[in-house]
């Protein structure tokens, strides 16, 4: 086991979140009294500061700080959130002609407010701003997002006099030093230091904010001076005025509970401190004394010197000073101690040498110096060194960030105007204004050069490619000042070290023992502490030697190369011919005999293959459990817990901590391979070890898909509920992304940093109230715990689904692709959601193959488990069919009709014994060969069904659906066989339920029969629809069709034989009674009772042609008359012969009544009261009277004597 690192180097993260750049609001100031100074007069400088209880699990200021660069007289502020995306957090403050000092920006936390002092070359100012205890007032944080304390910003009068001062023109003030302090007093006083050209300080004190007072200023001397010395201390005479090698450099300031103890690093290389409360001098320290110095130090200005402090409420004050000599430079670390009689020594902690040429910012905390350099290649350097537990002084590197390449290449089928949008980009502008004003600017530098009114097009283009290739350079001068690190910011309380730039923020998070080892150049790897990286120390030599071969191979590696394997590996090649390949290009290309090299280390490792597995299995992220599924589930986690590290600036460090550690594993992994055919050739039998191991390996490097961006939510976030997976890291549909990100992100920020935080947090017998937050620990243990979520040969399947569910499809396809080669656990898993990826991409049938594919790993992985989980209610069968029922929905909801059918016959054979199963499945067969027209397909599907119930639904669907579609011909041809009675039960009930004169069953009913050559029961089915028309349909129309039927039915008796031609009628009212009607209810709702002395009429041939005559009868009628068609169409025999002699129609009246042998009488009494009516009648009545007339034979009408 590797033992605990006392001191590891550091990678630097970014923390730029993506997104369009934000155009920060910008509140501007003149203060009146002042005179314009050079904005350049200052360097760029930057800063931070972290609230009190920023360690606290539970305060409203968790892992929350605040930033800001100064650039002459701007100051752009920016308060961060680990937790939150903070709203409105950033502010950009200009003190039009006022230059900012470096360092002059100073942030105090009381409980209120939080006050920011701000020192410019002619002003101070206080800006005053609530706390964010205030804003936010609940203790628990659970918002994903909340206000910053610059929100209101806006609002704040900083114009107030109150709240700013013209610094005085106090004779003796220092003009030449920017050294400065600024500190809040125990009443509320805004106080701000300058050194004094004599060696002392000025304090200017602003009266506090709720309270009337006066400016004023207060001058510290050096009255009385105690100094110490090595040897111990010993008075010195009292002094006048400091000459001006006394000018401070650098000023910090230490607040006790009613004074203040200020420290100012001199040109004299002496430390002096004040007390503010006594206005005296209280100790005076020659630094000298604690370095080596020459006659030229001693007689030398230090103007570089720099003063940090430190506080500790267990170990007290701590200063750290840099002293800067040419060439060198040395920190030394004090405590400050005191002593009786109001007297302070410095006790001598440590001194550390450092040869780097430029010291830009160091930090200083109770244990630990971090230090920022530019070398003498203008590179940023970043190290810290422990200096308490270092007693060798072996500082320990940081691994930043490389500045931009300044190369531009311009190819010549590339327009040189044409660039693609990058990540800085002018805040007052479009990218589209940008671009113009670009081009505006590049053209007129073109033909401001260019003298000849004609030139060749070679000249033209080279021409364009200067200029163009001039302004990209100029872009990447812009984009490395904005890379390169201003300051280091250390947040004492939680161990948070980042170094701020310009443009961006970084993180430094420890690196683990395997980057540690291979990132190390090869000076500090060979002075490697063995007994620090494992116990046993001939191990850890030997792992020493392996990664130094390692790293010459990768140091000798060409950039073509490097592209070589990593395409083999994104092609699923072999990546032993890719590091073949490779090989045999080192050695073909070896002019340094690096291969001697690696040989002579290979033979220094006493235990080759050991090492290489000790080396492997510190890569390795196997778990032997499914570690996300714990007792401790996310949905019970503690409500302060829910958004801790759940900002995007907190996502964004995690997943450029993973991506990091991927792309080291790849490359160690690489470096591997190329060793193992290298002892290959050699013979060597460590080559077996390394053969069976390392490509395996290798795709530690492949799997992490951290560059790929994150696309918008689709719209078939619906087809995902169909799946209905429990415990579901699905995104619903209404969490959408606010800004882009990589599927890395997405993954930990919406899944895994709440397993990740439940497992850190939520163990037994943890107390959150007293847990503090420790941001080396928890960023190493929160990527470790991350990387196994990730891994792919791990039981966790969350990445992929959290893929799935935010409709992330083509990355997840080539997410499984690159897995398929070499990673043999949840197979399963992945075909499904390749299956998955193939519905989306409109490949259905690769789709089928996957899924079914997938069926034969049902029982064996979690994530199908969890697919088949049955609903409450629902019928529980084989986790195989409920695999099938799932898939079924998911391509029934696609819309792939053909599929279902294939998936459902191929689950049929497997479910032979549940006839349960096997009717689920024939009724979805039978519903998709419907949808698709297949009407003889749907009928063996309808027919091969087990269960009668749902046959009978089918065979209903497939009636209505067929007269729908109007495919009665079929619907007829059908043999139903054992089911001829279910369908005429189903066409009856149909008939009788539905509008006459909309929908034809009674006329499907009949074709059906006479089909069939049932003629009595065509007979029956068409004299049924004549008496419904009769009786529903009062219309001309109605009447029509009613005779049609009644003829319908006579030639259906009179193809029977004499004996057989009758039909059975209900009796009346009976037809209402009729299945599919509503029951008839009572007053007081109860369904009536249903006679059962219901009498049967025998109809002949006979009687239905006698029908025929009364319809065809009315129909005469109701075409003479449209005014009795409401009353003719239901009418009995006597009642129709009424009509007809009221309506004249005497002959007609004559043959009802000779066919229904009724008496002719009422006929001669309406024939005899027209004939009256027609004598006293006028003219009117007579021309009325030929109309009636007209509509009868007038030859059976007229009667002489001689017809008598």
């Amino acid at each position: 086991m590797a033992a605990a690192l006392a001191a590891r180097s550091c990678l630097e993260l970014s923390a730029a979140v993506r997104g369009p750049a934000r155009r920060l609001p910008e509140l501007g100031f003149t203060p009146p009294g002042t005179a314009p100074l050079p904005a350049r007069r200052y360097g760029d400088s930057a800063g931070g500061f972290c609230y009190r209880d920023s360690a606290q699990l539970a305060a409203a200021t968790r892992n929350r700080f605040v930033r800001w660069t100064t650039s002459g007289d701007t100051v752009e502020l920016v308060e961060e959130s680990l937790d939150v995306n903070l709203l409105n957090n950033a502010v950009r403050l200009r003190i039009h002609g006022c230059p900012l000092l470096p360092g002059g920006v100073h942030i105090c936390e009381v409980q209120s407010h939080l006050v920011i002092l701000l020192l410019t070359g002619q002003t101070v100012h206080r800006l005053l701003l609530p706390h964010p205890s205030r804003l936010y007032r609940s203790e628990l944080i659970t918002e994903s997002q909340m206000q910053s304390v610059f929100t209101d910003i806006g609002k704040t009068n900083f114009r107030d006099p109150v709240n700013y001062c013209v610094i005085p023109n106090v004779p003796g003030l220092a003009s030449n030093s920017v050294a400065s302090a600024a500190w809040l007093s125990s009443e509320g006083e805004a106080l701000f230091a300058l050194p004094s050209a004599a060696g002392g300080i000025f304090v200017l004190k602003l009266p506090p904010h709720d309270a009337p007072g006066a400016v004023s200023v207060v001058e510290l001397k050096q009255s009385s001076v105690v100094q110490r010395f090595l040897t111990g201390w010993m008075p010195t005479a009292i002094r006048g005025d400091c000459g001006p090698s006394d000018l401070p450099i650098s000023l910090s300031v230490h607040c006790l509970d009613h004074d203040a103890f200020l420290f100012a690093l001199c040109q004299d290389h002496k430390l002096r401190m004040w007390s503010y409360k006594d206005q005296m001098c209280l100790m005076v320290a020659d630094l000298l004394e604690f370095m080596p110095v020459s006659r030229d130090l001693r007689l030398a200005m230090g103007t570089s010197h720099c003063l940090r402090l430190a506080f500790s409420q267990s170990l007290g004050l701590y200063l750290g000073v840099y002293m800067h000599a040419p060439k060198c430079g040395q920190f030394c670390v004090f405590q400050l101690v005191s002593t009786e009689s109001n007297r302070y020594s410095l006790d001598h902690i440590s001194s550390l040498f450092s040869s780097q040429e430029t010291l830009i910012d160091f930090a200083l905390t109770s244990s630990e110096i971090w230090a920022l350099w530019h070398n003498e290649e203008n590179q940023t350097v970043v190290k810290y060194i422990n200096f308490e537990q270092n007693v060798a002084g072996q500082w320990n590197q940081v691994f930043v960030q490389p500045l931009p390449e300044e190369e531009v290449t311009v190819r010549h089928d590339q327009d040189p105007r044409i660039f693609s949008q990058g990540t800085e980009r002018h805040m007052d502008l479009t990218w589209d204004e940008l671009k113009k004003e670009v081009t505006l600017a590049v053209e007129s530098e073109f033909q401001g050069s260019v003298t000849e009114y004609e030139c060749s097009l070679e000249e033209f283009w080279q021409l364009q490619v200067e200029f163009w290739s001039k302004f990209y350079a100029c872009c990447l001068q812009y984009q490395e000042a904005l890379s390169r690190p201003l300051a280091l910011h250390l947040n004492p309380h939680t161990g948070m070290v980042c170094l701020l730039k310009k443009g961006s923020l970084s993180f430094l998070v420890p690196c683990s023992l395997v980057d540690h080892l291979y990132l190390l150049s090869n000076e500090h790897l060979l002075t490697e502490d063995d007994a620090a990286i494992f116990d046993d120390l001939e191990m850890s030599r030997d792992v020493v030697c392996l990664v130094q071969c390692l790293r010459l191979i990768g140091e000798s590696i060409s950039m073509e190369m490097a592209f070589l394997m990593e395409m083999a590996c994104s092609r699923l090649q072999p990546p032993e011919k890719a590091a073949e390949q490779i090989l045999e290009d080192l050695i073909a290309n070896d002019t340094e005999n690096v291969m001697e090299d690696i040989h002579s280390k290979l033979q220094e490792i006493r235990n080759p293959i050991h090492a290489v597995g000790v080396l492997i299995r510190e890569m390795d992220y196997e778990t032997d459990a499914d570690m996300e599924r714990g007792d401790a589930h996310h949905l019970s986690m503690r409500l302060n817990l829910t958004q801790l590290y759940g900002s995007a600036t907190a996502g964004s460090v995690v997943c450029w901590g993973v991506c990091k550690v991927a792309t080291i594993r790849f490359l160690i992994c690489r470096d591997l391979l190329v060793l193992q055919q290298l002892l290959l050739r050699l013979g060597d039998p460590v080559s077996t070890a390394l053969g069976a191991i390392a490509p395996r390996a290798l795709n530690s490097g492949i799997w992490a898909p951290a560059g790929a961006r994150l696309r918008a939510l689709e719209s078939n976030l619906q087809h995902l509920s169909v799946l209905e997976l429990a415990d579901t890291t699905a995104l619903t549909a209404h969490r959408l992304v606010s800004s882009p990100q990589t599927i890395v992100e997405l993954f930990f920020q919406e899944v895994a940093r709440k397993h990740i935080i439940s497992r850190l947090f939520l163990q037994p017998n943890t107390n959150l109230a007293e847990t503090s937050l420790n941001w080396p620990h928890l960023i190493t243990a929160i990527v470790a715990d991350f990387l196994p979520l990730l891994w792919p040969s791990n039981p966790s399947f969350l990445f992929p689904e959290c893929l799935m569910g935010s409709c992330q499809y083509t990355q997840l396809q080539e997410y499984i692709r690159l897995l398929q080669p070499w990673c043999h656990v949840n197979m399963g898993s992945c075909c499904f959601m390749m299956g998955r990826c193939y519905l989306v991409m409109g490949e259905g049938h690769k789709a089928l193959d996957c899924f079914c594919q997938a069926a034969s790993e049902v029982g064996r992985e979690e994530f199908l488990d969890r697919l088949i989980q049955p609903e409450e209610g629902e019928m529980v069968s084989t986790p195989r069919l409920q695999y099938y029922n799932k898939v079924l929905c998911l391509l029934d909801m696609v819309g792939l009709p053909e599929l279902v059918i294939q998936l459902a016959t191929l689950a049929i054979m497997e479910s032979a014994d549940d006839w349960r199963s096997q009717a689920t499945l024939r009724t979805c067969i039978f519903k998709h060969h419907l949808d698709l027209g297949h009407n003889s397909e749907a009928y063996v599907a309808l027919t091969q069904n087990p269960d009668p119930g749902r046959q009978l639904d089918c065979l209903r669907q497939l009636v209505v659906v067929l007269c729908e579609r109007s495919q009665l011909q079929d619907l007829v041809e059908f043999p139903y066989v054992n089911l001829h009675n279910e369908v005429v039960g189903i066409i009856e009930s149909h008939a009788r339920a539905v509008d006459l004169m909309t929908h034809n069953y009674y006329e499907l009913l009949y074709a059906f029969h006479i089909y069939r050559h049932n003629y009595r029961k065509a007979g029956t089915v068409m004299f049924e629809y004549g008496m419904r028309l009769g009786r529903e349909v009062r219309t001309l129309r109605g009447l029509q069709k009613q005779g049609n039927c009644f003829l319908a039915a006579v030639n259906c008796l009179r193809l029977i034989r004499p004996e057989y031609a009758w039909i059975v009628q209900p009796a009346p009212g009976a037809v209402y009674e009729r299945p599919g009607a509503s029951p008839k209810r009572s007053h007081d709702g109860e369904c009536a009772a249903v006679p059962s002395n219901r009498q049967i009429e025998i109809l002949e041939l006979e009687d239905l042609e006698k029908e025929c005559v009364l319809s065809r009868i009315r129909l005469t009628l109701v075409q003479h008359d449209l005014s009795t068609a409401a009353v003719a169409g239901n009418s009995t025999p006597e009642e129709t012969v009424a009509l007809l002699v009221r309506a004249g129609l005497f002959d007609t009246a004559i043959t009802l009544c000779q066919t229904f042998k009724l008496p002719l009488t009422p006929i001669f009494e309406g024939l005899t009261f027209k004939c009256i009516k027609l004598q006293l009648g006028g003219e009117a009545a007579q021309a009325e009277a030929w109309e009636w007339l007209a509509a009868n034979q007038l030859s059976a009408l007229v009667t002489t004597k001689e017809s008598r």
